[in-house]
């Protein structure tokens, strides 16, 4: 059940987005548009309280509710500039706005910006990690949140492989390849 609603989650925070994006720029319905935008963490807080409830009435953690908070520290650290993604290719194709930023390819610059990016993830991790602790104390039985456990190592995991992107473009900054075409 709780897949099935962290799928729902997912889905919704594109439709909302996406019904937000198309009231601002397709109905120039500024007020709807911000209404819309402001309720995309909304789907989070749903989320997050069947999650609670769920533990709550003593349901044993499992792989879904491990999910859950990994979903929700995702969705705060990357959710603000998901949106800006979206909303800076919607302003583009249906709006007339400049084309979207792309992030650097090379030097310094994709460095900064792969930094920023591990960051994110690092919030994100301290988030789900937070929430499963959480969750951990609330349900006060380590057979039962053995599973929640699990999600805190994995989760780890992931942080320390996404570690070496920025490491690599530190150490070993990318440079424009050459243009191999001859003169004439």
């Amino acid at each position: 059940m709780l897949l099935a609603l962290i799928a729902a989650c997912e889905i919704a925070f594109w439709v909302v987005l996406g019904a937000g994006l198309a009231s601002r720029y397709l109905l120039r319905w500024r007020r709807v548009s911000t209404v819309l935008l402001l309720c995309v963490p909304l789907v989070d807080l749903v989320l997050l309280v069947a999650t609670v409830i769920d533990l709550s009435r003593g349901a044993t953690a499992g792989f879904a509710h491990g999910l859950a908070a990994a979903y929700l520290g995702v969705s705060v650290a990357f959710g603000p500039s998901m949106v800006r993604w979206a909303d800076q290719r919607f302003a583009h194709r249906f709006a007339g706005g400049p084309p979207p930023w792309r992030p650097p390819k090379h030097g310094r610059e994709r460095a900064r910006y792969e930094w920023r990016e591990f960051g994110k993830a690092l919030l994100a991790w301290a988030i789900s990690c937070g929430l499963l602790g959480l969750a951990i104390l609330l349900v006060g039985d380590a057979e039962r949140t053995a599973a929640l456990e699990a999600w805190i190592g994995r989760l780890t995991i992931v942080v320390a492989i996404w570690a070496i992107w920025p490491v690599s473009h530190t150490l070993w900054p990318s440079r424009p390849k050459a243009d191999a075409s001859p003169e004439s």
